[in-house]
């Protein structure tokens, strides 16, 4: 366990060297976030809350929750999946190290595309007059919340990028994946302003707790149950969808 773990972080620098080389590697982790925070405030902040000040209190932590979910969603299994095509991962086969090293590692490094997205995101929100109510432990706690959720679903992108060949075909599973989770929650408008149907799959969606649990840690309010559910169901994305990608790496590449 222990030289899996030393190895798995001697990958996850590789994989930090190839993003300081190719920073376009972080474009949808920064970007996609804040385009979003800007477009719900300014387009539909008047509308829902009848302020654009209230609505930025009200979406940000949902945002924040959204940006954890899209850097794991849509960057780990394309970057897998364009190093199996160019036969790294053959020559990782090669080497004296875990089978599970590779995709761990990955997954590592794109922690920094995690720490990227949060920073960028609470820059702009500040600037744009958003304020935490809670105070700076509650804030990292909110932060740390989003990122375990974050690295437990990117799992489920890992599995993808080693199954499926075509890369632009990994990249459209992950936008498919983010929508349904991302905005089927209470995120934009809260839940009982939804549709009947729809509320039934806010409520159980794993992503509605984070926001949930978020909101309460930035800006005061009930956390506990949410925060519970939000790490249960992350222990449970990493139970199975970390060893099925490992399995399906060992059997495929």
């Amino acid at each position: 366990m222990t030289a899996l773990l030393r190895h798995s972080l001697l990958l996850a620098g590789r994989g930090l060297r190839k993003t300081r080389r190719n920073p376009g590697i972080l474009f949808d982790a920064l970007f996609l976030p804040i385009v979003f925070l800007l477009m719900f405030v300014y387009l539909f902040g008047g509308a829902v809350a009848g302020s654009t000040q209230v609505y930025l209190q009200y979406i940000f932590p949902g945002i924040l929750v959204m940006s954890t979910i899209m850097a794991g969603l849509l960057a780990t299994g394309v970057s897998l999946n364009v190093d199996v095509k160019k036969g790294v991962f053959d020559r990782f086969r090669s080497l004296p190290i875990g089978r599970s090293a590779p995709l761990v590692g990955s997954v590592l490094a794109d922690m920094v595309r995690y720490a990227v997205a949060l920073v960028s995101l609470f820059a702009l929100g500040y600037l744009l007059g958003f304020r935490v109510q809670t105070g700076l432990v509650p804030a990292l706690a909110a932060s740390g919340l989003a990122v375990v959720l974050g690295f437990c679903m990117s799992w489920i992108n890992v599995l993808v990028g080693v199954l499926i060949k075509e890369t632009s075909v990994v990249q459209s599973v992950g936008f498919l994946g983010i929508f349904p989770l991302t905005f089927g929650t209470n995120m934009v408008a809260p839940t009982e302003t939804l549709p009947g149907w729809l509320q039934v799959w806010v409520n159980v969606n794993p992503v509605t707790h984070a926001i949930e649990a978020t909101r309460g840690l930035l800006l005061g309010g009930p956390v506990a149950a949410s925060a519970v559910t939000t790490l249960i169901w992350s222990a449970g994305f990493l139970v199975v969808f970390a060893p099925l990608a490992v399995f399906a790496y060992r059997r495929n590449v």
